[in-house]
């Protein structure tokens, strides 16, 4: 009996030994774990990329109005639809196809006379009739010399006035892949730069977040927290902007 008693005490101290033992084992690998999941989460560099192109407007939106003025409403009607049938004829010469061009509804004004303190009485002087001609078309260097020229309608008794063209440019979407693209590239080499200057190398991209794109004529260096989108000049400059994440490879 003592003797097993004795073979019973010895087996429960080796498993509370082996029991001890996988514990502290395990203690090491969750903590040996934990430090390289620390050291994995800590150890990043984080960069900022660019990348600028020069593009050219490919379309083009311009703007232009014409207005007749009489006491009498139905005489300014008869007159301004002479002015179109003049503003299309002209714009028709000049090559702008009739698909490309889009009038708008005619817009009226009732004018009053002025008393002597110069605000308006009750009594009419008459009305002021106006109309509005759009051009939209991918010919931007036609269109954009007709619209320099336009002022030749006012020979032919036209009260017209023209709008600054507006350019776009339409495969701004695949513009933005590209862009991205190079400018993660561009933050990659500085990270690289970075990290060698302090004996390191970069490992695996974290995280990326594009920033806002601008666009700008090709002059121009200004930034906007919310974009730039410029309309006014036929020669842009697009910048894309993007924060990269590298780990520290060891």
């Amino acid at each position: 009996m003592g003797s097993l008693r004795e073979l019973k005490h010895i087996q429960i101290i080796i498993l509370g030994l082996c029991i001890a033992g996988a514990t502290i084992g395990s203690t090491v690998i969750l903590s040996k774990g934990l430090m390289q999941i620390k050291k994995f989460t800590n150890e990043v560099i984080t960069v900022t990329g660019s990348a600028e192109k020069e593009i050219v407007s490919d379309y083009i939106v311009w703007n232009s109005k014409f207005s007749r003025r009489n006491f009498k409403m139905t005489i300014a009607f008869e007159e301004l639809k002479g002015d179109l049938k003049k503003v299309k004829e002209y714009f028709l010469s000049k090559g702008v196809k009739d698909d490309e061009i889009i009038v708008s509804q005619i817009s009226t004004t009732v004018l009053y006379k002025k008393n002597e303190k110069g605000h308006d009485t009750n009594e009419i002087e008459g009305y002021r009739l106006s109309q509005g001609v759009e051009v939209r078309s991918y010919d931007v260097k036609k269109i954009d010399d007709i619209a320099r020229r336009s002022t030749e309608l006012i020979n032919q008794d036209i009260q017209f006035l023209s709008s600054a063209p507006k350019y776009f440019y339409t495969k701004l979407a695949e513009l933005k892949v590209e862009m991205l693209a190079k400018a993660t590239e561009n933050a990659k080499k500085r990270a690289k730069s970075m990290a060698a200057s302090t004996g390191n190398k970069i490992g695996l991209m974290r995280s990326a977040k594009m920033g806002i794109f601008q666009i700008t004529s090709v002059s121009s260096y200004d930034v906007s927290w919310y974009g730039n989108n410029d309309t006014a000049s036929l020669e842009k400059k697009v910048t894309a902007v993007v924060t990269v994440d590298f780990a520290i490879a060891e």
